[in-house]
C-alpha cells in the first residue's frame, strides 16, 4: 500500500472512531464519554494482544490450528500462571471481546457480564508484579451508569452499539502489526475530545508535534536513553513519544510518570498498553508529584519532558517541611503558594541525570517575575542549569492561547551560555489552533542543536548579560525581531505630497470655474 493510500486510509478511520464517538453518547458529555470509548478500544486491544500471544506461542510449538478464542475456559486454565508473568493480565476464552461481542445482543445481563469480565480481567493479576498497573483500569467504565441510559435495557442498547462500532473498526488483525493502529487511534480520539472539551480537557492533553519537539530535544546526540519521566504525565501523550522518536526497546528501563486526576492517571496506564508497552516497561503512579512524588527509588532519569498544569495553587512556605524537601531546598526559597510552576522545575531539576536532559513547557510569567521565581531563576542561572529557553506561538494548546515557551535543563554543559531560540512565528493555521509542522520542529532542533546566533531568530548569550538583566530569561527580550516596515524616503515622500497638492489645487480652480459657467448660463 502507498503511503497516500495509508494516510487516506487512516484519515477513513479516524473519520469513523470520531462518529462513533459522537452518535453513540447521546446525552453523555463528550469528555465523559472518552471513558467508554477508549476503555472498549482498550478492551479489545488486550483482547487481541492476548490471544495472538498465544496463538503464535502454540503455532510455533506445531499446534497450527491452535485458536485461543475457540478453546473451552476449562481447557485454558492450564496457561494462566505463565501468561499473567509474562504479559501481566490474563483473560479467558469466554470473555474475549469478541466472544462478548457476539453473544451480546443475545445477552439480556449484558451490563452485569461486561461488569463480571472487566473484574476478572483486573483480578487476574492480583498478587503478580503487574497488579498495580492493571488495578482500577476499568474503573472510568461504569456499565452501570444512569448517564448511559434511564434503564437497563437502555443501558444495554448502548453497551451493544459500543461493542458492535469498536470491533468493527478496521484497526486489522493483531498479528499485521496493528499496534500501531490501536496507539493512534487512542491519540486521535484524545486530540478530538480535548479539543472539543476546552479546559476540561484540554489540560490533560499535549498535542503531538509539541511532544514530539520535546521529545527530539532531550534525544540530541543520542539513540538510547536508561528511562523517561514525566512528573505531571496527562494520558502519557509525552512519555509515549520516545517509542516512536528513539524506539521502544532503545529506552532502556521504561516509562515513568505520576498524574494527580484519577481518571487521567486511568486513562494513561491504558494508554501504555494501547502503545504495546509491556507492563514491566511502565510505571505509572497516581498522587501529588509536588508533596507526595513516586518514584524517589527511581530517580536520577536521563531523559525528562513535562508540560505541567499553569499557575496552580501549592502548599508553598505554608508547609514546613518543603523547604526542608532535598528537591526544592537548594534555591533556599520556595515557589509561590499561587504559581506551583518553579516547584515543578526545580523538582524535575533535582531528579535529571548528570548527563540528561530536561524539557519543559512553562507559562511565560515565570521567565521574568520577581519576588521568589526570580530568586529559583538566580539559582538556575548561577549554577548553569538552563541550556535553552524556546519561545513558541500562540494558541498551539486546547484550553488555552497563551504563547507558552520551552525551558531546557542540563547539568553537565560545555559553556556558560544560555541559547534564546524565538520561535513564536513557526506556525500554520489548522482549524481553530495553530500547529508546529515537520518543518518547523526541524528549524527549532537545528537551531538548538548548532547552539549559534540566527538571524531575528537565535541568540546565545553569556551569563554575565543575563545576571545584569535581573536574570530574565524571556526569549523575546534577547533575540531582536526582524523589522518588516517598508523604509520610505522623506523627500521623495514630501515632494509627492506637493505634487499632489498642486493638482488638488488645479482641480479646484477648473470645478470653480466649472461652477461659475453653469451660474451664467441660467
Amino acid at each position: 500500500m502507498t503511503g497516500a493510500n495509508k494516510e487516506a486510509e487512516r484519515a477513513e478511520l479516524h473519520k469513523t472512531i470520531w462518529r462513533i464517538a459522537n452518535d453513540l453518547r447521546g446525552s453523555v458529555d463528550g469528555w465523559d464519554f472518552k471513558s467508554y470509548v477508549l476503555g472498549m478500544l482498550f478492551y479489545r486491544f488486550i483482547s487481541e494482544n492476548l490471544t495472538a500471544y498465544l496463538n503464535d506461542a502454540e503455532r510455533a510449538a506445531g499446534n497450527r490450528d491452535f485458536d485461543y478464542a475457540a478453546l473451552p475456559d476449562s481447557d485454558a486454565e492450564f496457561g494462566r500462571e505463565s501468561t499473567v508473568q509474562e504479559k501481566g493480565f490474563y483473560i479467558l476464552p469466554s470473555d474475549l471481546f469478541v466472544n462478548v461481542r457476539r453473544r451480546a445482543r443475545q445477552d439480556e445481563n449484558l451490563n452485569e457480564t461486561l461488569s463480571r469480565v472487566f473484574a476478572h480481567i483486573e483480578g487476574s493479576a492480583r498478587g503478580a508484579d503487574s497488579e498495580d498497573d492493571l488495578k482500577g483500569l476499568f474503573e472510568d467504565l461504569d456499565v452501570n451508569s444512569g448517564r448511559l441510559g434511564p434503564t437497563v435495557a437502555k443501558r444495554n442498547e448502548k453497551l451493544v452499539a459500543l461493542l458492535e462500532a469498536v470491533g468493527d473498526l478496521k484497526l486489522g488483525t493483531y498479528s499485521e502489526n496493528t499496534i500501531d493502529a490501536f496507539g493512534d487511534a487512542y491519540e486521535y480520539l484524545m486530540q478530538m475530545y480535548a479539543s472539543s472539551a476546552g479546559k476540561s480537557g484540554g489540560e490533560y492533553y499535549t498535542p503531538q508535534e509539541v511532544s514530539e519537539l520535546l521529545a527530539r530535544i532531550t534525544v540530541v546526540g543520542k539513540t538510547e536513553v536508561n528511562k523517561v519521566y514525566d512528573p505531571a504525565c496527562g494520558s502519557g501523550s509525552l512519555l509515549l513519544k520516545f517509542a516512536k522518536v528513539l524506539g521502544r526497546d532503545n529506552v532502556r528501563k521504561g516509562f515513568f510518570g505520576q498524574e494527580i486526576n484519577l481518571t487521567t492517571y486511568n486513562l494513561c496506564r491504558i494508554n501504555m498498553f494501547l502503545h504495546d508497552v509491556n507492563y514491566e516497561q511502565f510505571d505509572i503512579a497516581h498522587g501529588n508529584t509536588l508533596t507526595d512524588p513516586a518514584h524517589w527509588d527511581d530517580e536520577p532519569f536521563e531523559a525528562i519532558v513535562s508540560n505541567p498544569p499553569y499557575s496552580i495553587k501549592w502548599d508553598g512556605d505554608a508547609n514546613p517541611l518543603l523547604i526542608n524537601d532535598p528537591r526544592y531546598a537548594p534555591a533556599g526559597v520556595l515557589a509561590p503558594k499561587s504559581k506551583a510552576d518553579l516547584a515543578f522545575t526545580m523538582h524535575m531539576l533535582s531528579w535529571l541525570a548528570v548527563n540528561g536532559t530536561a524539557a519543559i513547557v512553562e507559562f511565560p510569567g515565570v521567565l521574568y517575575r520577581g519576588g521568589a521565581e526570580q530568586k529559583i531563576r538566580k539559582y538556575l542561572i548561577d549554577n548553569n542549569y538552563i541550556d535553552a529557553v524556546i519561545q513558541l506561538p500562540p494558541d498551539l494548546f486546547f484550553g488555552t492561547t497563551i504563547a507558552t515557551c520551552v525551558v531546557v535543563l542540563k547539568k553537565s554543559k560545555a559553556d556558560n551560555k544560555i541559547l534564546f531560540i524565538d520561535a513564536s512565528a513557526e506556525f500554520v493555521r489548522q482549524g481553530n489552533k495553530n500547529k508546529l509542522t515537520e518543518a518547523n520542529q526541524a528549524k527549532i532542533l537545528e537551531a538548538f542543536t548548532s547552539r549559534t546566533d540566527v538571524d531575528y531568530f537565535a541568540t546565545l548569550l553569556d551569563y554575565d548579560t543575563i545576571a545584569a538583566n535581573g536574570y530574565n530569561i524571556a526569549a523575546s527580550s534577547y533575540v531582536t525581531a526582524e523589522d518588516t516596515r517598508v523604509a520610505i524616503d522623506i523627500t521623495e515622500l514630501n515632494a509627492e505630497i506637493a505634487r499632489i497638492v498642486a493638482r488638488q489645487s488645479e482641480l479646484r480652480t477648473h470645478i470653480d470655474e466649472i461652477v461659475a459657467a453653469l451660474e451664467g448660463d441660467r
